[in-house]
């Protein structure tokens, strides 16, 4: 079993570790190997590529995303080695280390120390209505991007303002006063929508149910859950955030849709 990076020749390997009912996981490679923040490694056992792991730095706090093992190659140990050489080998200015885990990965990640700090609650079959927008909602102009990264900063406890100008377009904002209230980002993921307030955050939700038709967001924020559930959404699945090292602080009751698994 040898831990190799991974590389551009490697992309064609992913349709056999593409695991069923996740979202191709060919575009978030390519992504990976395109930004130096990302370091994507993968595991080799006589030849074949049996396994991914990947670790994003955002400063002093690390994901990791997309620890796969081949559906052949599982219960061999394989998941918690490509764990363990992504916790060994983190930068020495890095804090804390978090990731999604699976209902399959969270054993894994608890032996190697991780705890569970927070739940992902998933929704979906519901519908917002035909309801007039907001007019609070207007179009990204670069004059918001600070107020923006200062948001997310703010929300997350973590700098992520590296992502951000990848996508902008056709993303919006909740305007009071000339200030930014809340934002949505369509193409960062899954849509992620943070807001100051539960009136701008469910504004956006709706917003984006126009577009997608689930929803994933902290179990925390009571205020847009009661609002997905008195629209008939659906709660389907829940997954763990958890965390090793330094706890930060965070505010899961803004985050009313998240960026994905691989940052929450």
């Amino acid at each position: 079993m040898t831990i190799l990076p991974f590389t551009t020749e490697d992309i064609p390997a992913l349709q056999e570790l593409q695991p069923p009912g996740w979202d191709n996981i060919t575009p978030i490679f390519n992504f990976y190997l395109g930004n130096d923040f990302c370091s994507p490694l993968k595991i080799v056992v006589d030849g074949k590529i049996v396994g991914t792991g990947v670790s994003i730095l955002h400063d002093e706090v690390l994901w990791l995303a997309h620890i796969i093992v081949h559906a052949d190659f599982r219960n061999k140990g394989i998941g918690k080695h490509i764990t363990q050489h992504l916790v060994d080998h983190i930068p020495t200015n890095c804090e804390t280390i978090y990731l999604i885990a699976t209902d399959m990965g969270e054993p894994v990640y608890k032996k190697i120390g991780f705890i569970a700090e927070a739940d992902y609650a998933f929704f979906n079959k519901g519908n917002f209505g035909d309801d007039a927008i907001s007019e609070n909602i207007q179009p990204f102009k670069e004059s918001y991007l600070n107020e923006i990264i200062s948001l997310d900063k703010e929300v997350y406890g973590e700098n992520r303002e590296m992502h951000f100008k990848s996508f902008l377009d056709e993303s919006f904002v909740y305007i009071i006063n000339n200030k930014v209230e809340a934002f949505y980002l369509p193409k960062f993921g899954n849509g992620l929508i943070v807001a100051k307030n539960s009136v701008a955050g469910t504004a956006l939700m709706k917003l984006r149910s126009k577009a997608f038709d689930y929803f994933i967001l902290p179990s925390d924020n009571k205020a847009a859950i009661d609002c997905l559930l008195n629209h008939k959404y659906i709660h389907f699945r829940t997954a763990k955030r958890m965390r090793l090292g330094k706890q930060r602080l965070w505010q899961p009751h803004n985050v009313y849709n998240r960026v994905s698994g691989q940052i929450g």
